[in-house]
């Protein structure tokens, strides 16, 4: 039996999302800046695209702004926003437990004279509003927080940050990194006082190397590459036709009997948080029900290296994840999440992640337990002697 649980690493495509791709590879494969019919009909499909995608938001398609993927959305929506607003102040407020495309370029702005307020987590990894409410300063100008943590799926507080940030100064821009969050909850980036919004196309069904960053219309900033002027002037370059198109539909299918997926998914995150925390030495890192992402469950497993644990079930068809598959350096350093969180010192090595989709079946994860629960006695005799 094969089980993927690493669809937060990134998941298959849908057939459809294929199928739209191949016709745009093959047949309506015009350049969408063509003045020609083929150009008008590859225009069509980015029109459509935006459209679909505005819909799941209830946003303007024009606020729509398609990118390469998740990391250059939060690239130019840190980077375009401090350089657009930079009279306004240098203060920037994020998180300790933010991904690495929102740190680097974070630290990229501080080498240009930048200054940057880290906020804490709670052990359930959740920020403090007090602590926020005391970091605003009149030079603030962008507070960027991610929606839902990809190592243990914990929820942030969007809703009520945006309000506290707002009502100190509605001037200052708030970023979401909604690139675990897209697709599994409903966002209403308007109604939740959210400015700017990065998702990524593979995390949902869709291709790799498309993603999309939501710009309400009302903020400034300015692009990160420049060339032709397509999209507006805010990201030259020819307009990757079959990946857009394929967002497009991957968006529309996930938010189509979107309940129900999400009902389904919570159930098995529950049902694997209550079995798991049945075996010996495990630690639950991810909360049940809606306080927590329906798709990601992180486990600490007492005296096993993670990495040690993660060959052991791939030998048995099983893949899971340590660390953030999406840091490619394969020396992982301890993650900056768990130490954060206040994780026990030996189990920081020992946390692995299981994320699902629609597909993941039961099954799957009663073969997965039933795994764990042998090899744990095995690895554990092992990492004795």
């Amino acid at each position: 039996m094969e089980a993927y649980f690493d669809n937060s690493a990134t998941t298959k495509a849908l057939d459809s999302v294929r199928d739209i791709m191949v016709k745009t590879l093959t047949e309506d494969f015009g350049n969408p800046s063509a003045k020609h019919t083929k150009g008008m009909e590859a225009e069509n499909y980015i029109r459509q695209a935006a459209a679909d995608i505005a819909k799941t938001l209830k946003v303007k398609d024009k606020e729509i702004l398609f990118t390469s993927g998740g990391t250059e959305s939060n690239n130019m929506a840190l980077i375009g926003t401090a350089l657009a607003n930079q009279r306004a102040g240098k203060n920037i407020i994020s998180t300790r437990i933010e991904h690495a495309s929102v740190y680097q370029p974070l630290a990229f702005l501080e080498s240009l004279g930048f200054e940057v307020t880290y906020l804490h987590v709670d052990h359930n990894g959740h920020i403090s509003l007090e602590e926020l409410e005391q970091s605003i300063r009149p030079d603030t100008i962008l507070v960027s927080v991610m929606y839902v943590n990809n190592e243990i799926g914990a929820i942030e507080p969007i809703d009520e940050i945006a309000r506290l940030v707002h009502g100190k100064n509605p001037k200052i821009v708030f970023h979401v990194d909604a690139i675990q969050a897209y697709g599994k909850l409903v966002i209403r980036p308007k109604k939740q006082g959210i400015d700017l919004l990065s998702v990524s196309g593979h995390k949902i069904h869709g291709p790799k190397g498309i993603g999309f960053l939501y710009i309400d219309e009302k903020v400034k900033i300015r692009p990160l590459i420049y060339g032709g002027g397509q999209q507006k002037d805010m990201r030259s370059g020819t307009e990757n036709v079959p990946g857009i198109a394929g967002l497009g539909v991957a968006a529309k299918e996930m938010y189509t009997d979107h309940s129900a997926k999400m009902e389904y998914l919570t159930g098995l995150k529950d049902y694997l948080i209550d079995r798991a925390s049945e075996l010996e030495g495990v630690t639950v890192n991810s909360l049940k029900g809606a306080e927590g992402a329906p798709q990601i469950v992180s486990l600490s497993f007492e005296g096993v290296r993670s990495e040690v644990l993660l060959h052991a079930l791939e030998e048995k068809g099983i893949y899971v994840s340590s660390g953030s598959a999406c840091s490619s350096n394969k020396k992982l350093p301890v993650s900056p999440v768990l130490k954060e969180i206040g994780l026990k010192k030996d189990l920081l090595d020992s946390t692995v992640r299981f994320s699902f989709c629609e597909n993941t079946t039961k099954e799957e994860l009663e073969y997965c337990l039933q795994q764990l629960k042998e090899l744990l006695v095995v690895l554990r005799r092992y990492s004795r002697h």
